[in-house]
């Protein structure tokens, strides 16, 4: 299924950039909201997903059906009471890239504004997706989803996940030597499904074991969480 962004949260972009929103004059605002128009004009958002079975949950982490591993006590923990996960990936595009890369030589504020407005798009189109996947399962119950770089699943399950997901030839999303996805305004997510209620926590990059040496905030970057 195809999916369009027609609006992105200004808030959560001024967010990103270190402003609470309610601190933020009609200047700023306007000059957010004229970013966010940029963003959402290259976007050319692209995802992929696949239905696995949960196989087992072990000492290392989680195991999907296939034999992969995704290792971390967090991620078990998460998963807890899942049977089966939606693993998908999503990205904005390279046009997003370049938009952020050429006012970065021109303008540095705008291009912050920017790259903040296009976290905030990455991740609207992350929660249509999940709106997209629970529609398909109705009678399932789900947690948030989970990407690696949070807590302690480590960032080189990417290159596994979009192996899974066939990433590369379905929609073009690849990651670099560092496993940061490129384009970089992207993500992987492991979204979990169970047949009965489960207890929901909440997340955040403040709630994050990793957040004081996570690679995707030092890049400027997240992994999908608010």
């Amino acid at each position: 299924m195809s999916i369009t962004l027609t609006q992105l949260n200004l808030d959560e972009a001024l967010r990103y950039m270190g402003c609470p929103p309610e601190k933020a004059d009609s200047a700023l605002r306007e000059q957010v909201a004229g970013c966010a128009r940029e963003v959402l004009s290259a976007a050319r958002p692209r995802w992929s997903w696949r239905d696995v079975e949960i196989f087992s949950s072990e000492e290392e982490g989680i195991r999907l059906e296939g034999g992969l591993l995704l290792p971390g006590r967090d991620l078990r923990a998460h998963l807890t009471g899942c049977d089966r996960a939606a693993v998908f990936c999503a990205t904005l595009g390279s046009e997003v890239d370049r938009l952020i890369r050429r006012w970065e030589r021109l303008d540095m504020a705008r291009a912050l504004a920017l790259d903040c407005c296009a976290s905030a798009a990455v991740e609207e189109l992350c929660d249509q997706i999940e709106a997209e996947i629970q529609r398909q399962f109705p009678d399932r119950f789900f947690p948030w989803r989970f990407s690696p770089g949070y807590g302690d699943l480590p960032l080189t399950a990417q290159d596994e996940l979009l192996a899974l997901l066939d990433a590369p030839r379905r929609v073009g999303l690849c990651a670099n030597a560092s496993h940061l996805l490129t384009p970089r305004k992207s993500v992987t997510a492991i979204l979990g499904m169970a047949q009965h209620e489960i207890e929901l926590t909440h997340r955040s990059c403040l709630s994050c074991p990793a957040r004081e040496s996570c690679s995707y905030r030092k890049a400027g970057g997240h992994c999908g969480l608010s």
